[in-house]
């Protein structure tokens, strides 16, 4: 990675400070307007303002060009309990990894899968915040594997349990979901791996010369 240093050398000055704050914020922001639009009256019952932000190809190249970046913005579609947890969870994730890289570091890896996820949207149609969203899930668990999390409130697991979980469910997605989502998934995890591949390589490098090691200490 080192034409990333060099990166933040030359510009690491114009690195967007809390950049998570701003997304998260950006998601409470939609999810409580569209609930204040729904009770007004304003949108009608088929439109909501999720639709209204959306990623949607069609309707870009027709001039509804916000819809290029506002999909960022949307909150996963569930419960008011979930929604608020998911985005404290967001924002976790987002700090304590511009507190280890630094605030350039993190930009160009939160906008660089951003890029990749709207350039294969225009691609294959349709796309959505939740495969970037995984990237950085997984991002975090590789740099704190044995932080953990209550499942259910009550429940402490590891997440690295749980991005092997994901991994898992990545994997079991590839396979059946249509051409457009592998597309877009394999984007999340390319984003990934385009970061984290160095640290991968020495991963398997020590873990094969332990195992090494232990197997000659054996005879």
């Amino acid at each position: 990675m080192k034409w990333l240093y060099r990166l933040e050398y030359k510009h690491g000055r114009h690195a967007i400070e809390n950049l998570m704050y701003y997304i998260v914020g950006g998601m409470a922001v939609v999810f409580i307007m569209d609930i204040i639009l729904a009770n007004a009256g304003i949108l009608c019952e088929e439109q909501s303002l999720y639709s209204l932000l959306a990623f949607d190809r069609a309707l870009i190249f027709k001039g509804q060009v916000w819809r290029l970046f506002s999909f960022i913005f949307l909150p996963p579609d569930s419960s008011i309990l979930f929604i608020i947890f998911s985005l404290y969870f967001y924002y976790h994730i987002g700090t304590s990894l511009e507190s280890v890289w630094s605030s350039f570091r993190f930009n160009v890896y939160y906008f660089f899968g951003m890029l990749c996820t709207i350039v294969f949207g225009l691609l294959v149609g349709y796309t959505t915040n939740s495969f970037l969203n995984l990237s950085l899930f997984f991002a975090y668990a590789a740099m704190f594997p044995n932080n953990q999390i209550m499942v259910f409130y009550v429940i402490p697991v590891k997440i690295k349990y749980l991005a092997l979980l994901d991994g898992a469910y990545f994997v079991y997605s590839l396979l059946i979901v249509p051409v457009g989502y592998k597309v877009a998934l394999i984007v999340a995890v390319g984003n990934f791996l385009l970061f984290f591949w160095d640290d991968m390589i020495n991963v398997i490098k020590t873990s094969y010369s332990n195992y090494k090691a232990r197997k000659s200490f054996r005879r």
